[in-house]
């Protein structure tokens, strides 16, 4: 039976208002469904994609039917494929609790195992975990499975595709058969449900009807660009739309580097966090991104599984997704919390039908944009200089050149001397044009040359320290420079042929983050 209030479900005072005051007005589909089946013990398999609310589908009734302190061992244990999804459930699952006074404590590689113990040894209620940690903590009997009476596996295709099948099954042979067990998978490859039949007593099966996966209140649309006038665009749009956080999806590694790194050249207040980056610096990069600190968050698609944040207003998939599940996926990190959100998609011509088959399999409908004209990108970089006039004045920040000021104005008119500020103020930045479909211009006609750089990631490079120093010490514009790629101990970076020895006479024995660099031709392309 679907219940449309919270309250219908019959739940503790004390869930009911941590329920309000995390904000939730009434279950969304996949909890309507899922949670009273799942209160009176029933072993459950939901079908349901990221951003439908599942993590509540079970958390409320692992919260519910917990008593605090009853044992010194976890009553739940809840697997995640990644440590920013486990981390992000155990937080969830202590809101829930948070009247009920239930500790539920996240556990996974990267983060120091002495401090898991310690919180373990003082007794948990929850355990939230990655596969392969938790099957440390089992081997070093840290962990006690005894008194599991309830087990979650969450997101289980992708800890199938990750290679934690085994894991998983090893782990449920050591937890009492007598326990509910819940498995929430977007989809259900025979793996899974293999699992299901060997471990499972006669599970409920729900499912939220794929057009619902989509949140409704998502935008969605696509803009034909080439590969190498994606960053224009992307500045474009950014500068245009004004969005409150962005958060922009690549393929690779590289990708993500280089995109954020563009953009911090460019001025604009952007992260990035991919597997390479320690998990305290990924970690740090989340709540910088939450609290608005860093605007715009560039990642891998990994690096983002487990983000929840309401305030994301535009997703933008830079590179097109690899599959119909991974566009879901990526999409459903805005419009939630019942907020409207944007979706963009970058599509080359010859992408057209990855295009079509995301919108087939997820059933959606993404419509094709045009990218603002420059004279609107003109026009919102004006209103952004207006405000920050406005605010400077309002805030006292141009009293010490107001008798500059004044002996300028016995010697020019007012509105010269403000239109010339203005101009020295935006930087006198030009927009350059972006064609659309198969008429752009091709991205070089000389060619690109590969430099070898004698620093790398230990000396605390990032991409945009390389673009930074190319254009102070050039004046060669951010656009012309190519790939970067970064090493421990050096760095490839790709310039037009023509600027190549340009660019090694600028920035040879420059110093740089307090070390002297040497540029060279790269001898050998390494793969």
């Amino acid at each position: 039976m679907d219940h449309q209030r919270f309250y219908e479900f019959e739940l503790s005072d004390e869930v009911l208002s941590a329920l309000s005051a995390m904000g939730f007005e009434e279950p969304t589909p996949i909890q309507k469904i899922a949670v009273g089946s799942a209160l009176k013990g029933k072993d459950i398999i939901g079908l349901a994609q990221t951003g439908t609310g599942k993590t509540a589908a079970f958390g409320i009734p692992i919260i519910e039917k917990g008593v605090k302190g009853k044992n010194k061992n976890p009553y739940a244990i809840v697997l995640a494929p990644t440590r920013e999804l486990a981390v992000q459930v155990a937080q969830e699952l202590n809101r829930i609790g948070s009247n009920k006074g239930i500790v539920s404590v996240p556990i996974y590689g990267g983060q120091s195992i002495e401090r898991q113990i310690r919180s373990l040894k003082k007794g948990v209620d929850v355990v939230v975990g990655t596969p392969g940690r938790v099957i440390d903590h089992i081997q070093r009997k840290t962990l006690v499975l005894k008194d599991i009476g309830m087990v979650v596996l969450d997101e289980a295709d992708e800890m199938l595709n990750m290679g934690f099948i085994d894991d998983m099954e090893r782990i449920l042979k050591e937890i009492p058969r007598k326990r509910q067990t819940m498995l929430f998978s977007a989809t259900m490859p025979e793996e899974i449900l293999g699992i299901s039949r060997k471990y499972m007593h006669d599970p409920e099966k729900v499912y939220v009807d794929p057009k619902k996966m989509v949140v409704s209140k998502i935008k969605q649309v696509f803009y034909e660009v080439r590969e190498e006038d994606k960053i224009r665009a992307l500045t474009r749009l950014l500068d245009v739309e004004e969005p409150s956080l962005t958060l922009i999806f690549c393929h690779t590694k590289r990708e993500v580097d280089d995109v954020s790194g563009r953009l911090q050249q460019m001025g604009y207040s952007a992260g990035a966090i991919h597997g390479d980056f320690t998990q305290s610096f990924r970690d740090e990069m989340m709540e910088k991104f939450k609290r608005g600190e860093t605007d715009i968050l560039v990642a891998t698609d990994v690096a983002a599984r487990g983000l929840d944040i309401p305030d994301v207003s535009h997703v933008i998939n830079y590179s097109i997704p690899q599959n119909p599940d991974g566009y879901i996926h990526r999409i459903g990190r805005t419009g939630r919390a019942g907020k409207s959100g944007i979706a963009i998609t970058f599509v080359t011509p010859r992408e057209y039908k990855q295009l079509r088959l995301i919108e087939k399999s997820a059933r959606t409908k993404i419509s094709k944009a045009k990218l603002p004209t420059k004279d609107e990108v003109r026009k919102a970089r004006e209103r952004e200089l207006v405000a920050e006039i406005e605010n400077m004045i309002e805030e006292g920040g141009h009293t010490g050149y107001i008798s500059l000021a004044e002996a300028l104005f016995e010697k020019y008119p007012p509105r010269d001397i403000a239109a010339a500020a203005l101009t020295l103020f935006s930087g006198n930045a030009g927009i350059e044009d972006i064609s659309e479909g198969d008429a752009m211009r091709p991205s070089s006609e000389t060619g690109t040359a590969r430099l070898f750089l004698t620093i790398g990631r230990k000396d605390k490079i990032k991409v945009a320290d390389i673009v930074k120093s190319i254009t102070q010490e050039t004046n060669i514009p951010g656009r012309k420079i190519g790939n970067i790629s970064l090493f421990d101990s050096f760095s490839f970076v790709e310039v037009p042929s023509d600027l190549a020895d340009k660019v090694i006479r600028s920035l040879n024995d420059v110093v740089l983050h307090g070390r002297r660099i040497k540029v060279q031709p790269a001898r050998k392309r390494r793969s």
